[in-house]
């Protein structure tokens, strides 16, 4: 078999010709993918993404232009259905999608998309609520004005033109542009490993900086923004601060904080936020939704109603307030969540000789002047050649016409118009072009009015040559031409500004920054309602007077605590479950003397079932005060209150909880206070809280007092020698105590007896720290309220059984009391 496989090779190579038409050339596959790629990518980088930093045009757009212009599309013609555009476009330049296509001419026709549009469209072209364009079928277009400026000197073999796509026509590498297009109306797309993202600016503005660049051509990026203060939106809206965009300008590469301009109006007692514009490329209804989502998912608060008013007189987004939100706040948080504000990325990336190139202000200015230099020039040398070939044959005319009669009897003799030709060229010296042109020259030229044209025409060409020759022979003739073209240009189509650039940094406003400090109080109800109401409005009163309503709760609802906190003091507060969530004061809904207030719950976002027991106001975060924990187990802990000083969204844990236990109180001290910690079964305990080590915040602490298997703990007081202990039972039974009566023993003892828990008395549900002016409400588990004045219960010693503070019905039970704060 081998040698049969043998002698059929050699048979094949002896008689059988090689195709020499296909021949395999091995290659490793690593670099057959990575040269294909790279073909790929250029292909992609030139053909399609970034824009030529002469006419700032991707070849879509450029192919489009040129296409309208062969249309004769201008903007004084009847409009043309986009389709046929499209269709033209498509089969002769550009060979690929059709939505491609008409995607691009839309968005050349959008006047929140381009800051100078360069296509007139007629019809649905899409909205700045993010509405699509309608189908092209249904809509026309012609060129703007503006974009004739891109296309003019075209014939004039101001640029190269190549094959197209099959050979069969001509098409313009790049257009004249006597506007600097990508500085005006930027450009933006993403290449293969690279995107660019070039921000629009004001006509006139570039205009000036050009001339400026022209003039003093030793001007850096920095210096040309006293010319060019920054990108200019067609949609308008604020740019704040100029760091980003001197970065952008210096080294190609920049961040730009772009907000919406708004205005606060006040209506009646409410104010109402006006957005006016809104930052680049954002659509308007989807911003509205996300403010909409905003406030349902209550990141933001203070809304009452969110509404489109835009018209034809411009955008109006109304943002209602409620009645007690600042108007400061919430705008922050607007700013701060939704698209008010966004972050415009700029990556100034051009093609420069078909190479994309990261370029500064500087120099793309540059690469445009030089452009335009290009263009005059090429444009001077074309009319000089036709101004010279012009000026030739008139010459030819002129000598006929000073001999007439003898040039038509010649002509008049000749067998032939060749004959006639030679004859001239012999008798007057002229070439065939100039006997050509005799030759072809109406019996009207004859008439002296004509004949005065001839060389009136003749002279002004000599003059017209002249100027050529200076032109091109100077430099500073082309710059000076370009200068005033650009003068002209700014002239005719710049306007103001509509973006504005203020002072400032980019980050987002601290909110505290917006909050005035000053003085307020706080009060919170025993049912966990709390407000802020200013400080002023407790004015103080001669004695006797009437004092004024604090206020309005239900019957057995009061004031359980109550302290004066500036706006921008941390309001701590802890759960039962063991965890620290943070307030500030200002957070806290502000209302009247008279109103509720709102539950805490709703404020920190609590869990259904959780409890807040203890709030407590913090200036500064002190590291020698501490936080005193006190749990239903008896465990304690101390832990310094510098560790609570960063606030943390969703809360964190105050202090590590056993299984089943819950926190009961947390106080403030000075870490050298004397704690009393008082039980259900009515025992007692009086320690220093120095014999508690300062722990971490993790912790679970240490045993405070030693429980029985049926006991737990209800309260906890600082012991102050100028109060007595009120300790409270649920069979409506109490006594006052004062603090010697408790011995202060060491930590983790059983304690003394606080009160006999009998069965007339019931187990203890309460310890108060009062003095006599102080008011009691015990609230029981039907609903039955009374208030008490704590003067009125006499103080006793420890191991009595007390007096009966509120009489129940039977099967009645006391839940819970709480110490009444005179406002």
């Amino acid at each position: 078999m081998v040698g049969e496989n043998n002698d059929a090779e050699k048979t094949n190579s002896v008689d059988e010709k090689p195709n020499n038409d296909s021949h395999i050339i091995p290659k490793l596959i690593e670099e057959e993918m990575k040269q294909s790629y790279l073909d790929y990518s250029m292909s992609v980088i030139v053909g399609r993404a970034l824009p030529d930093v002469r006419d700032g045009l991707k070849p879509v757009h450029r192919r489009i232009l040129f296409g309208m212009s062969e249309l004769g599309l201008v903007h004084n013609k009847p409009y043309k259905k986009s389709a046929r555009i499209v269709g033209d476009v498509l089969g002769k330049y550009h060979p690929h999608g059709d939505t491609a296509v008409y995607d691009a001419l839309v968005r050349m026709a959008q006047y929140f998309s381009l800051r100078y549009p360069l296509v007139d469209g007629q019809g649905n072209y899409g909205s700045i609520d993010g509405d699509n364009a309608a189908s092209m079928r249904y809509t026309e277009a012609r060129l703007n004005k503006i974009a004739e400026e891109i296309l003019e000197d075209l014939d004039k073999e101001t640029v190269k033109f190549t094959d197209n796509f099959d050979g069969s026509l001509k098409e313009p590498e790049v257009l004249p542009s006597k506007i600097p297009n990508l500085l005006i109306n930027g450009s933006s797309g993403i290449a293969v490993g690279m995107a660019t993202n070039i921000p629009p600016h004001n006509l006139r503005e570039i205009c000036k900086g050009a001339v400026e660049m022209i003039n003093n051509p030793e001007l850096n990026s920095i210096e040309l923004m006293q010319f060019i203060t920054g990108p200019d939106f067609p949609t308008g809206g604020v740019i704040s601060g100029k760091q980003g965009i001197m970065l952008a300008y210096k080294t190609g590469n920049g961040r730009l904080a772009v907000r919406a301009k708004y205005e606060v109006e006040q209506k009646g007692d409410k104010k109402r936020i006006i957005i006016n514009e809104i930052p680049y490329m954002v659509d308007k209804s989807s911003l509205m939704l996300q403010i909409a989502e905003m406030v349902k998912d209550k990141i933001i608060d203070g809304i009452s109603d969110l509404r489109d008013e835009s018209d034809r007189e411009g955008m109006r987004i109304v943002i209602e307030l409620k009645k007690n939100a600042l108007d400061d706040i919430v705008l922050n948080k607007l700013l701060k969540h939704t698209k008010l504000r966004v972050t415009f990325g700029v990556q100034m990336l051009a093609l420069v000789d078909n190479q994309p190139v990261l370029l500064d202000l500087k120099n793309m200015l540059l690469h445009f002047i030089n452009h335009r230099k290009t263009i005059v020039t090429k444009r001077t040398e074309y009319d000089l050649r036709k101004a010279e070939e012009r000026y030739h044959i008139l010459q030819g005319l002129v000598i006929a016409l000073d001999d007439i009669d003898n040039a038509i009897q010649i002509i008049k003799k000749a067998s032939s118009a060749d004959e006639a030709s030679q004859r001239l060229q012999a008798r007057y010296n002229l070439t065939e072009i100039q006997c050509r042109a005799i030759l072809d020259m109406k019996l009207q030229k004859l008439t002296s009015l004509e004949q005065g044209k001839i060389r009136q025409e003749q002279m002004d060409l000599e003059k017209n040559i002249a100027q050529y020759k200076i032109i091109l022979g100077d430099e500073k003739e082309i710059f000076a031409i370009i200068k005033r073209e650009l003068n002209e240009v700014s002239n005719a189509y710049g306007d103001e500004r509509k973006t504005e650039i203020e002072d400032g940094e980019e980050e987002y406003i601290d909110i505290e920054d917006l909050i005035k400090p000053e003085d307020v109080v706080i009060t919170i109800t025993n049912s966990g309602y709390i407000k802020r109401v200013p400080v002023e409005m407790y004015k103080s009163q001669n004695r006797g007077g009437a004092g004024v309503i604090g206020t309005t709760t239900k019957e057995e609802d009061n004031v359980e605590n109550l302290f004066v906190a500036n706006t921008h003091d941390y309001l701590l507060c802890f759960s039962d479950d063991g965890k620290i969530r943070w307030l500030k004061a200002y957070e806290v809904p502000e209302g009247s003397r008279i109103s509720k207030g709102k539950a805490i719950v709703n404020l920190l976002e609590i869990e259904s079932g959780i409890k807040t027991n203890a709030v407590i106001p913090v200036k500064t975060f002190e590291k020698d005060k501490y936080l005193f924990f006190v749990t239903k187990d008896g465990y304690v802990k101390k832990t310094s209150l510098e560790l609570y000083s960063h606030p943390r969204a969703g809360g964190i844990n105050a202090i590590g909880m056993r299984e089943g236990d819950k926190l009961v109180n947390v106080m403030l001290t000075d870490g050298n206070k004397n704690i009393i910690v008082g039980t259900k079964e009515g025992m007692a305990i009086q320690f220093n809280e120095m014999d508690v080590r300062p722990m971490g915040r993790s912790a679970t602490g240490v045993i405070g007092i030693r429980l029985s298997k049926s006991d737990e703990v209800i309260g906890s007081v600082i012991a102050d020698k100028e109060k007595t202990i009120l300790t409270i039972t649920e069979n409506g039974y109490g006594k006052r105590t004062s603090i010697e009566d408790y011995r202060i023993i060491n930590r983790g003892g059983k304690g003394v007896i606080n009160i006999q828990c009998t069965e007339r008395n019931g187990n203890v549900v309460s310890i108060k720290s009062i003095t006599d002016e102080d008011e009691v409400m015990l609230i029981s588990k039907n609903g039955i309220i009374i208030r008490i004045l704590c003067r009125g219960v006499n103080v006793i010693g420890r191991n009595t059984q007390g007096v009966r503070l509120m009489k129940l019905k039977e099967g009645d039970k006391v839940i819970g009391a709480a110490k009444i704060i005179n406002e």
